[in-house]
């Protein structure tokens, strides 16, 4: 595959892309357990959300 006279600007733009990409989903991912570390932990102390309150 010839890229041409700007194939490092080419690849370098898709590394950044893949780069940001991959950040932003190890970030998801780090809050996902976070959150649910918190929800436990309130949950643990008997906070309960209103949608699963028994009336």
């Amino acid at each position: 595959m010839n890229l041409g006279p700007h194939a490092d600007f080419i690849v370098a733009a898709y590394a950044v892309a893949a780069f940001v990409v991959a950040a932003l989903i190890a970030w998801v991912v780090l809050d996902h357990a976070a959150q649910r570390r918190i929800i436990g932990d309130l949950e643990e102390r008997g906070v309960t959300r209103r949608a699963r309150r028994k009336e």
